[in-house]
């Protein structure tokens, strides 16, 4: 039976596609049978930067709605056997996923891989509280920003009261991953400090994200980072939180600069 992990924030462009493409990658590349399932229907970007935009036939709706069977739906990674997509929809909203459609096309990834990441879409809507229902794992991902650690904030107490966990009175197993780090803009004032976003959300360090146009490049060419340079800082630190998903009790270093020199490693509530 497979863990299902949600990939969610409370304010948009954040970074969770990027985040859940990436980690996707990084999971396979060590040889796990990994899906990433797009929540966000009506917009749809994780098949852009997965680079299968153009293989989408069926997609989440569809599965829900009875109109594929889920086999018909998913979508194999060119590059990595072992990495597969589902999609979601572009002309449909988010009333046609139904709890009960989503709890079984979940349970089925379930049975058939080892990680199921769901990209939730962001906010408190009706495709966020669907996302997160049925994980066993959070990835609540924020920048160093005021506002995106507030927004992160509300996510954790719906990830604490709206999911089957929370029903049944089980603790949602949660992670920070903070993306778009600058340590020097940091050290000005410009954004917060790795301590203070964990003193306000108070969750254990999955990993920091440095700031880098590799992220963006990756994109762009319709590839996760992981896959597109795996020796950049960005590859490198999701390769890193990765690894700790999978119980490595590996440090957290916090990026020194853009161009990926470290810095200080950071130990305190580390995932």
């Amino acid at each position: 039976m497979g863990k299902v992990i949600v990939v969610t924030s409370g304010k948009g462009g954040v970074g969770k596609t990027t985040s859940t493409a990436a980690l996707g990658a990084a999971l396979a590349q060590n040889g796990a049978k990994v899906v990433v399932v797009d929540f966000d229907v009506g917009l749809r970007n994780l098949d852009l930067v997965m680079g299968a935009e153009r293989r989408v036939v069926y997609d989440l709706v569809n599965v829900i709605q009875g109109e594929a069977k889920l086999t018909q739906a998913l979508i194999r990674d060119k590059r990595l056997e072992t990495l597969f997509l589902l999609p979601a929809s572009q002309t449909r909203d988010k009333d046609n996923l139904t709890p009960e459609g989503v709890e079984k096309v979940i349970t089925a990834l379930k049975n058939a891989f080892d990680w199921v990441i769901c990209d939730s879409p962001a906010g408190i809507e009706r495709g966020a509280t669907l996302a997160m229902r049925h994980a066993d794992v959070a990835i609540v991902v924020t920048n160093p920003e005021v506002s995106s650690v507030r927004d992160s904030d509300r996510i954790i107490g719906l990830l604490d009261s709206k999911t089957l966990k929370a029903e049944n009175g089980e603790t949602m197993e949660k992670h920070l991953l903070l993306t778009r780090y600058d340590s020097a803009r940091a050290e000005r004032g410009d954004m917060l400090k790795v301590d203070d976003v964990l003193e306000i959300l108070s969750i254990p360090l999955l990993g920091i994200i440095p700031e880098s146009m590799d992220v963006l490049r990756a994109s762009n060419v319709g590839s996760p980072v992981t896959l597109a340079d795996g020796r950049s800082a960005p590859a490198i630190a999701y390769f890193e939180a990765a690894r700790r998903l999978n119980g490595e009790a590996l440090p957290v270093v916090i990026p020194a600069d853009k161009r990926g020199l470290f810095g200080k490693i950071f130990g305190r509530r580390a995932a």
